[in-house]
């Protein structure tokens, strides 16, 4: 150059990445695991065959994705950010497949929605018959997230509605106020706090737990209390339901943190006490999370519309 400045060096040809859903699907089962062996289980592969894919992805991508340790695996920056979009990835392909076969089967539409633990098995049931009731050729896809999860699907327009516990990093989105989730201890009659009024969080966790299976978003949550305490929780077994968690409380497996509409009812018909906890979290206000409500369907906004008096219903039963 006549002025002195250096050309400027040509880029070489990008490195060509290949994966396929597979691919995807093995690493998603990692994070949720933090195991390898699980993952190939849950993927029905073998452990081997899982491994080389794993490698053969590293290489493919060139960075590693995992790092083995003495407590399991961790995904690095690389891995977390695969796992970003390949739960994205999935999900939109279940999407395709479910709306195709929607449109194969005659189906008006498919409404798409995330929320958590306590909304799903308490609060939605009676809400979507409702719906469907008043839109039969129309079909729901109802899944189960945490909070964060379910914001940054909500604003990618992945899913329709949200139900959150966490009104944080909702910018840009529409939040309304729906239902409260009142976190309870359960214990076995006889148990040491089972004659006590109100309890911490932390001291549950001198004793053996029972919780909800790993992939429930309630699990996770309990979990990251604790490690905010710095403790560990004790899980002597992990059940799928609420139901399941009271009948193994009863049968002194361990105590168990639940929502306090499920835990009064099984307390009805089992031998078990139930204890309120002080946590300021154990009170935790739910939220409606929509993009925006002028471009919504006109069924998706009709749901949205029956949460809302679902939310107005349950205040004036309260009050």
């Amino acid at each position: 150059m006549v002025d002195g400045t250096p050309p400027r060096q040509q880029a070489g040809p990008r490195r060509s990445v290949h994966f396929d859903l597979a691919d995807l699907r093995l690493m998603v089962r990692i994070a949720d695991t933090n195991s390898l062996t699980r993952a190939a289980e849950q993927v029905h592969t073998s452990l081997p065959a899982a491994s080389n894919r794993v490698k053969q992805l590293e290489q493919s991508v060139g960075t590693r994705l995992i790092n083995r340790t003495s407590k399991g695996l961790t995904l690095t920056r690389a891995g977390q950010t695969m796992i970003k979009h390949s739960r994205l990835i999935l999900e939109q392909i279940e999407q395709l497949r479910g709306e195709m076969l929607d449109i194969s089967e005659g189906v008006d539409g498919r409404l798409r929605i995330m929320a958590s633990t306590t909304a799903i098995s308490e609060f939605l049931p009676s809400v979507i018959e409702r719906f469907l009731a008043s839109r039969p050729r129309t079909s729901i896809d109802l899944r189960e997230r945490l909070s964060s999860d379910i914001v940054r699907a909500v604003a990618e327009g992945v899913v329709d509605v949200g139900v959150i516990l966490e009104n944080v990093g909702t910018s840009g989105l529409e939040i309304y106020p729906y239902r409260t989730d009142h976190m309870v201890l359960a214990v076995p009659s006889g148990h040491p706090l089972a004659d006590r009024r109100v309890v911490s969080f932390e001291e549950t966790l001198d004793f053996d737990h029972v919780g909800l299976s790993q992939t429930s978003t309630l699990h996770a949550f309990l979990q990251q209390q604790a490690e905010m305490l710095r403790r560990h929780i004790s899980l002597r077994a992990q059940v799928g339901n609420f139901e399941a968690l009271c009948r193994m409380v009863q049968a002194r497996i361990g105590v168990g943190v639940l929502t306090h509409l499920p835990a009064v009812r099984h307390a009805k018909s089992m031998n078990i006490r139930i204890v309120d906890l002080e946590d300021e979290w154990s009170i935790r206000p739910q939220y409606i999370c929509i993009r925006n409500s002028e471009e919504l369907p006109p069924f998706v906004r009709d749901f949205v519309e029956m949460l809302r008096a679902d939310a107005r219903d349950s205040q004036s039963a309260a009050s």
